[in-house]
């Protein structure tokens, strides 16, 4: 159920979102004191493209804190409500519940992206 999910939605908003945050990356390598949160960013694009079947588990450390905040006010932000925008239309249908909660779970982590890991349900 989750590979249907996740073909459904890269259609419908996946691969817009994805991109979005390899745009994040890419800028964020052009610095290389910003090349380690371009890597994070990489890896959350991926989850982007199909988030169906992952969950994501927050671990806090003082350096991890650090870190969100410069994120934040950088790059944090401008994703976090263009997921909450996608989650909106998403809610609109009763079919795109589900979907909408994917992003609203995309839009948390575009908010606190560091210490965050990315685990595989079975």
């Amino acid at each position: 159920m989750s590979c249907l999910g996740n073909i459904i939605w890269f259609i419908f908003g996946g691969l817009i979102g994805g991109i979005t945050w390899c745009l994040a990356g890419v800028l964020w390598c052009i610095t290389i004191i910003g090349i380690p949160i371009g890597l994070q960013c990489f890896k959350f694009a991926s989850l982007s493209f199909a988030p169906f079947g992952k969950d994501v588990v927050y671990r806090t450390t003082g350096i991890n804190l650090i870190v969100n905040i410069i994120w934040l006010i950088v790059s944090g932000i401008p994703l976090a409500i263009g997921h909450l925008i996608s989650a909106f239309f998403l809610c609109i249908t009763i079919i795109g519940i589900p979907f909408a909660a994917q992003s609203l779970k995309l839009a948390r982590l575009a908010l606190m992206p560091f210490g965050a890991e990315i685990v595989y349900r079975r």
